[in-house]
C-alpha cells in the first residue's frame, strides 16, 4: 500500500498527491504532508473585507458597490448577495458562483462581510 496519510479533516483513505501537496478527493481538502494544517496557512494571505473584517471560505458576503461585468448585459449591482465564497491567490482573491451570472472572481474591496 502507498505512505500517503488519511485525509485530516474527513478521514477518507483515498487521498492522493499532487506535486508537493497531498489532496482529498472526497471533501476537495489539500494539505502538505507533513500534515500540518498551519504549513498551508501559512503561505496563503489574510483576506479582508471593506470594512476590515476577516474573510473566511464558505462566508457570506455582499457587494458594495455596483460593479461592471465584461460580456454580461447588466452590471452586478449594489446590496447583491453571495453566498459560500472560496478564497483564492491573485488580484481577485474571492471565487464564488453569484445568482443570475454565474461563476466569478471579485476583489475583497467591493464585497462586505454578511
Amino acid at each position: 500500500m502507498s505512505d500517503v496519510p488519511n485525509c485530516p479533516k474527513c478521514n477518507s483513505e483515498y487521498a492522493y498527491e499532487d506535486q508537493d501537496m497531498l489532496i482529498c478527493p472526497d471533501c476537495g481538502h489539500e494539505w502538505t504532508p507533513v500534515g500540518s494544517d498551519t504549513a498551508v496557512s501559512d503561505h496563503v494571505s489574510v483576506v479582508l473585507d471593506a470594512n476590515g473584517n476577516q474573510l473566511a471560505d464558505g462566508d457570506s458576503v455582499t457587494i458594495i458597490k455596483g460593479l461592471k461585468v465584461k460580456g454580461a448585459q447588466s452590471d452586478l449591482k449594489v446590496g447583491t448577495k453571495v453566498k459560500s465564497i472560496r478564497l483564492c491567490e491573485g488580484d481577485h482573491n474571492i471565487d464564488c458562483k453569484i445568482p443570475g451570472f454565474g461563476a466569478m472572481k471579485l476583489k475583497s474591496e467591493f464585497v462586505k462581510k454578511a
